[in-house]
């Protein structure tokens, strides 16, 4: 055997699946295509995880595949050689991404920033979904989302770089849910 796999989990954070691997030894190994499928529909290749090459040594590896949508996905590693054989290894059962029990907007990160920020937000029905950006005055000066969005886990950036440093806020808006957070700007 060119690797000798002693185990495979998977973890789940909301929209985001961290798989753990361990082999115990090597031979001749390139690496691992991390390959998943969506409600057992076609393989696609999610990240690639580069390998030991020849070791007899315990090797713990981790991926991490952010941002799905909601549905059921099942994850198989194609470990390659060096010489192009491969191998396949099927991850124990489904991987459940699921939809947010409630609607909800998080706090920015980082916070204060220069010049861009991280927001995330969840929604629980599909249906049209804003969030804008206001100034200190209640002017909205940038428009982030405004369409129909599925039921599930939202993350994007907002670049603040045209903007004067200052307070600001953002607004969620989705059916009859209504969220907004401040943030800072700082140069």
């Amino acid at each position: 055997l060119a690797v000798e796999l002693t185990s495979f989990t998977s973890l789940v954070n909301e929209n985001i699946v961290i798989l753990n691997w361990q082999t115990s030894q090597e031979t001749n190994n390139s690496g691992f295509n991390i390959e998943r499928s969506a409600n057992n529909e076609q393989w696609s290749i999610a990240g690639f995880i580069g390998g030991k090459g020849n070791t007899n040594s315990v090797t713990d590896y981790s991926f991490t595949d952010k941002n799905l949508v909601p549905g059921k996905y099942t994850y198989r590693l194609k470990q390659i050689d060096f010489n192009g054989s491969f191998e396949y290894f099927d991850l124990a059962g489904e991987v459940n991404i699921g939809v947010p029990d409630k609607y909800e907007l998080s706090q920015n990160y980082p916070n204060p920033f220069n010049p861009s920020t991280n927001l995330e937000f969840g929604i629980t029905e599909s249906g049209v979904v804003s969030l804008k950006v206001y100034d200190m005055l209640g002017k909205e000066i940038k428009t982030l989302v405004n369409e129909i969005k599925q039921a599930g886990y939202y993350k994007l950036q907002f670049d603040g770089s045209s903007f004067a440093s200052g307070v600001y806020f953002y607004e969620l808006r989705s059916r009859k849910f209504v969220s907004q957070k401040r943030m800072l700007l700082l140069k």
